[in-house]
């Protein structure tokens, strides 16, 4: 006999004057192999056609579907509720600015952090279009492939406890995007460029290593070996820049 489900969710629209935040209460039967993204749908068009959340393409790519899950960031595409209590309570991810009920404007955010870290080849190489595409080492395409598979779902910056106490600071996404293009051979930024742009307390010193950002990341994305890649690099940076005075 299939269970009975207790939704908990979160219910504000901050552009309604009349809005209070405030849970509210849903019961749904539960189906086989029930994801939260299903639920949720099932909730939208079978008890209240108001109810904010985000999805595109319930496979775990877009990440749009973000929220806090029993007290955990994740995706809901990704969860099944089989694999939750009988009460579930749902949460929009803190940090971003909230549009309504469980959804948020992550795409901001990361349009701003992208901007910070300067997130593009920088190169002084000119473009040509007739030119073969330049040959890159097997291991090394690896290792940016690996870096590039963050969906931008925003988990990781939900998670982490610096985020929450500091709105300028990076996150896991950004300091895992400065990562990728340190190890590309066609960037030809030195360390010392690197260090103006996370060589600060906005960047990896301002890092806890709490680690709470790999723990919930969907793509299971190595950001522990990340931040302690850029650690080490810039505290040798910044070593050097003190022994150069």
């Amino acid at each position: 006999m299939s269970r009975l489900l207790k939704f908990n969710i979160f219910r504000f629209n901050p552009e309604d004057n009349l809005s209070e935040p405030h849970m509210e209460e849903f019961v749904l039967e539960e189906a086989d192999s029930m994801t939260l993204f299903v639920a949720l749908n099932r909730i939208r068009e079978e008890q209240d056609p108001s109810l904010q959340f985000d999805f595109c393409c319930r496979a775990g790519i877009c990440g749009s579907c973000g929220m806090v899950i029993n007290g955990r960031p994740g995706l809901a595409c990704h969860t099944k509720t089989k694999d939750l209590p009988g009460e579930i309570t749902l949460l929009p991810l803190p940090v971003y600015k909230l549009v309504g009920d469980l959804s948020v404007d992550t795409g901001s955010w990361f349009r701003e952090m992208y901007t910070k870290t300067e997130s593009w080849i920088h190169t002084e190489k000119v473009f040509d279009p007739n030119a073969e595409e330049e040959r890159m080492d097997n291991q090394k395409a690896v290792e940016i492939y690996e870096l590039e598979r963050c969906v931008e779902c925003g988990c990781c910056v939900a998670a982490c406890a610096t985020s929450r106490l500091r709105e300028d600071f990076m996150g896991a996404a950004g300091l895992n995007r400065v990562a990728r293009f340190l190890v590309d051979p066609r960037d030809q930024r030195t360390d010392d460029d690197y260090y103006e742009i996370v060589g600060n307390d906005m960047g990896i010193f301002g890092c806890m290593g709490l680690l709470a950002c790999e723990d919930v990341c969907p793509k299971h994305l190595p950001l522990q070996n990340q931040l302690g890649f850029l650690r080490r690099k810039m505290g040798i940076t910044s070593l050097k820049k003190i022994f150069k005075k």
